[in-house]
C-alpha cells in the first residue's frame, strides 16, 4: 500500500490519499526475502543499529557522540514531564550516498537516563535502502524500552505498537515530496498520552493510526522528560558520508530550499498543548549538518535543519 501525502504549505487543503483494507484488518507492508537480505543480520532485522550510549546521561550527550556514525541536527525541549508532542515535518527525498546509510526526519519522545534504560517513542519519515530495499521516502515509527538493545523495533516488525487504522501503511512510501525551489509538502505527526488509559496514541495528518501500550515501557509508562525534533544521518563506514539530511541544503537557505519542522508543540502536565518554553539546539558538526530555530505567528516554534554532509568545509 502506498500512502500519498498531498499537503502543500501554500494551500489550506491537505490530507492523505488512502486505500482501505477490509474491515477488521490493517495494511502491513509485505516483508520479502530481499528485504531481510538487505539487513546486515537477520537477527537484527527491524531494529536500529545498537547505539553506544552506555555512558550518556542526558540529551546533551547527542552533541558529543551518541554513537559512531550517527549525526544529528535537532532541537529539544527538556522539562520535568511531557505527555506528547505535535509537529509538521517537511517531506524530502535526500540522496543516500552509501547503500547502508540512512537519512531521516523525526520526533523523539524520551524518558529515563540515556543508557540501557532509555525509553523512546519515535515517528517521522526516513530513506533507508538497507531496511526497505529502495530509496523511497517512507513513513516510519520506532520504539525501545531498553536503550536500543533488545526491546523495540521499526514499524510493525515486532510486538509493541498496536495499529487500529485500516487505511495507512506504516512503512509505506510517501509522495509527492518537496522540490528544491518548488512545491513544498509536509505531514503532521501528533503523539499524545491518553490520561485515562496511559497509552501513547499516534495521529498522522489527523488519521489515528494506533498506540504504544503504556505497559511496554518503564519511564514512559508515566511521562516523558525530553522531546526532540530534527534530522539524523547514519553511516556504517568510517569517514564522513555525503548522504544528505533533509533537502541536502543548510538552514540559512530558508523556505523552499532547506527542510523545516514547524508548529512544534508539547503537551504539559496539565494536558495543555502549547509551544515549548524555548528549545535548545544540537549540531555536533554544523559544517556538515546544522539547525536553526525561530518562531512567528504563522509557524509557531519551528526549525530549519539539514545539510550536504561531506563538502569542502566538512572533510
Amino acid at each position: 500500500m502506498v500512502t500519498q501525502t498531498l499537503q502543500d504549505v501554500s494551500s489550506p487543503k491537505h490530507g492523505i490519499r488512502t486505500c482501505k483494507c477490509p474491515e477488521n484488518t490493517i495494511p502491513i507492508r509485505r516483508t520479502k526475502e530481499e528485504d531481510i537480505l538487505w539487513a546486515s543480520a537477520v537477527r537484527s532485522y527491524g531494529k536500529k543499529m545498537t547505539r553506544s550510549i552506555q555512558n550518556l546521561v542526558s540529551v546533551n550527550d547527542l552533541a558529543r557522540n551518541i554513537s559512531i556514525g550517527h549525526q544529528h541536527a535537532v532541537a529539544y525541549a527538556q522539562e520535568d514531564k511531557y505527555y506528547g508532542t505535535n509537529a509538521t515535518i517537511n517531506l524530502w527525498q535526500p540522496m543516500i550516498k552509501r547503500a547502508n546509510d540512512f537519512s531521516l526526519a523525526q520526533l523523539w519522545i524520551t524518558g529515563g537516563p540515556y543508557n540501557c534504560d532509555l525509553n523512546t517513542i519515535e515517528a517521522g519519515w526516513q530513506v533507508s535502502q538497507e531496511i526497505y530495499g529502495d530509496n523511497n521516502t517512507r513513513l516510519f515509527i520506532y520504539w525501545t524500552s531498553d536503550g536500543y538493545n533488545k526491546k523495540g523495533c521499526y514499524n510493525l516488525m515486532c510486538p509493541g505498537f498496536i495499529q487500529i487504522n485500516n487505511k495507512i501503511a506504516i512503512g509505506g512510501s510517501i509522495s509527492p515530496v518537496s522540490i528544491y525551489g518548488g512545491s513544498q509538502y509536509d505531514i503532521n505527526i501528533f503523539i499524545r498520552k491518553d490520561p485515562k488509559d496511559g497509552n501513547w496514541w499516534l495521529e498522522v495528518d489527523s488519521y489515528v493510526l494506533g498506540y504504544w501500550p503504556s505497559s511496554i515501557f518503564s519511564f514512559l509508562a508515566d511521562s516523558a522528560s525530553n522531546i526532540i525534533w530534527g534530522g539524523e544521518v547514519y553511516t556504517h563506514d568510517a569517514g564522513q558520508t555525503s548522504t544528505q539530511m533533509g533537502s541536502g541544503h543548510f538552514p540559512e537557505e530558508g523556505l523552499g530550499r532547506a527542510a523545516y519542522i514547524k508548529n512544534i508543540q508539547v503537551i504539559d502536565s496539565s494536558n495543555n498543548i502549547k509551544s515549548p518554553n524555548g528549545v535548545h539546539l544540537i549540531a555536533k558538526q554544523p559544517n556538515c549538518y546544522n539547525v536553526q530555530s525561530s518562531n512567528n505567528s504563522d509557524w509557531g516554534t519551528y526549525i530549519y535543519y539539514g545539510g550536504a554532509g561531506k563538502n569542502p568545509n566538512c572533510p
